[in-house]
């Protein structure tokens, strides 16, 4: 009998030396939004099903894309797994960088993820990243303070209804600002936001032969109306926020309207971290009446890095995380509205998801942006908020810049507009473009 027990807890024994021989230490950079920081929480989760383990290295979406894009092309290696989004991920694959996720297990059901993102994530129709969550954007307002303005929002409003609202909703005293809206330089901060805002006032990144068009009055009328709608009824120091700083000012109370991705709903509605849950209404991002409205398409997704010697845990990982078995894990935990977003099929069909009062909204801003006709006039490139080409992020970093110069009154719209015309001809030029 005791050798039977001996040879019983040698057994054990054997079998927990080899789950820990296999188990691996997945090392994963990823933005310092909140449903990331959330997942952070439940990876015990994750290595308590499959013994591996995860270091996080979280950083502010500015420097998130410089870190993981410098250590894709040097082929660096810091990483195992990378958060990245709509822009990159066709890129990157077309060069090889990224494993193709084209061998996901049947039971993650890569059928379910909404055409949108899958399409926005893959190249050659390999998907080459998976969503953790999709993202459009829209407005979120104060109900109460659109009501004591007197007006009423409308489901589908005009950028000059907008304007009125953010000036007749702020009041200085009470450091409540009309609207909160990013100025913080950054392709995909602030040069993301005015991008997709120009495409509603008819302006484009280039022409067809990839001529830069910020000599246009599309490119003025845009600038300039933001940045008169923000001096009037912006927070002080506006030409430095971005998402997170306009998430902080809105949770406190301190913005009528915020436009931005659809993703922040469930953060400013959650009575744990906003003053002002019980008190949010949802519109379709603004117009002029020409046809596009100004949302985006995004998704942050995971990826994973060719060359990596831990291939197979990372692929577990990217189930995980981005299958449903995690969304109903954050329900259980946080509840149905705290659920990443827009990314899977069955959760709009789900009738607990139903009930969440943004979720209807978020997916059609979803379906109605299109990276293939972002623009009234023809264009030659894919994307909304971003041009699909591999030298835009460097070339619309500083264009941001110099708008967000002038955003601070460092220099006029039109010396801003001037620069970034003079600076994207000659990068394309030196591309090959022209």
């Amino acid at each position: 009998m005791l050798s039977k027990k001996l040879l019983c807890l040698s057994s054990a024994v054997a079998m927990t030396v080899a789950t820990s021989a296999l188990a691996d230490t997945l090392t994963i950079a990823t933005v310092n939004n909140g449903d990331m920081i959330r997942m952070q929480g439940l990876t015990d989760d994750f290595t308590r099903k499959t013994g591996h383990s995860v270091e996080w290295v979280t950083l502010e979406e500015n420097v998130l894309r410089q870190r993981v894009t410098t250590d894709i092309t040097t082929k660096g290696g810091a990483f195992d797994i990378m958060t990245i989004g709509m822009y990159e991920t066709p890129i990157w694959g077309k060069n090889g960088w990224l494993v193709p996720l084209d061998d996901l297990s049947a039971e993650y059901n890569a059928g379910d993820i909404l055409p949108a993102m899958s399409g926005g994530l893959s190249y050659n129709g390999t998907l080459f990243a998976a969503p953790f969550y999709g993202e459009s954007s829209m407005i979120m307002y104060r109900t109460d303070l659109m009501k004591a303005a007197g007006l009423e929002m409308p489901d589908a409003p005009s950028w000059s209804f907008i304007a009125k609202a953010a000036r007749a909703m702020t009041d200085r005293d009470k450091e409540i600002n009309g609207v909160c809206l990013r100025g913080k330089a950054g392709w995909g901060e602030g040069g993301a936001f005015i991008t997709a805002m120009s495409n509603s006032f008819g302006a484009r990144w280039f022409d067809e032969n990839w001529n830069a068009q910020f000599d246009t009055r599309e490119w003025s009328d845009t600038l300039n109306f933001y940045v008169n709608m923000m001096n009037d009824a912006g927070p002080p120091g506006f030409s430095t926020n971005g998402f997170n700083e306009n998430l902080s000012l809105f949770q406190q109370g301190k913005c009528g309207m915020w436009i931005d991705a659809t993703v922040a709903a469930s953060f400013v509605t959650n009575p744990k971290d906003s003053t002002v849950a019980d008190k949010v209404g949802f519109a379709l991002a603004p117009d002029n009446g020409m046809g596009v409205r100004s949302n985006w398409l995004w998704a942050w997704a995971l990826a994973i890095p060719a060359g990596t010697q831990k291939e197979a845990a990372a692929k577990q990982f990217v189930e995980w995380a981005t299958g449903t078995g995690y969304i109903e894990l954050v329900a259980a935990k946080e509840g149905w509205a705290n659920v990443p977003p827009g990314a899977r099929t069955s959760l709009y069909e789900n009738p607990n998801y139903k009930a969440v009062p943004f979720a209807q909204k978020t997916l059609d801003s979803i379906l109605s942006a299109d990276p293939n006709n972002s623009t009234v006039d023809p264009s030659p490139y894919v994307g909304i908020q971003f041009a699909a080409i591999p030298e835009f992020a460097g070339i619309a970093t500083e264009v941001s810049q110099e708008f967000s110069a002038a955003y601070a009154g460092q220099q006029t719209v039109a010396e801003a507009l001037a620069k970034a015309q003079a600076l994207t001809n000659e990068a394309m030029e030196a591309a090959g473009y022209r």
